[in-house]
């Protein structure tokens, strides 16, 4: 026995593009959308104007708002300022074979 005697409802079928609830809702937003897009763009052609119309009127050799910074203070050592810090030379005199790690020709060997 065949499934498909031909007795059995069919279902009806649908068409492709869907019911009619279904093709009205896609009207009504692609219409929705279609009337949104030249609103932003005369938003957005408002927003231009206005920052063009502000940039002419300002002002561009116009002082600062804000108050300049005052220059730093010069660093200094506040251990040397307070006479804690032994006296040491500014410049260290290179002594020969510092930079080669042996001791001077002269000096006792350390501990």
């Amino acid at each position: 026995m065949h499934a498909d005697d031909g007795n059995a409802p069919e279902a009806p079928a649908a068409p492709l593009g869907g019911t009619r609830a279904e093709a009205i809702r896609r009207l009504q937003i692609g219409v929705a959308g279609l009337a949104a897009m030249p609103m932003m763009i005369g938003l957005a052609n408002i927003v231009m104007d206005r920052a063009k119309e502000s940039d002419a009127t300002t002002v561009p050799e116009a002082a600062a708002t804000a108050a300049p910074k005052p220059p730093p203070a010069p660093v200094s050592d506040p251990l040397a300022d307070a006479g804690v810090v032994p006296d040491v030379p500014a410049t260290p005199a290179a002594k020969p074979g510092a930079a080669s790690g042996q001791p001077p020709a002269g000096a006792a060997p350390q501990p």
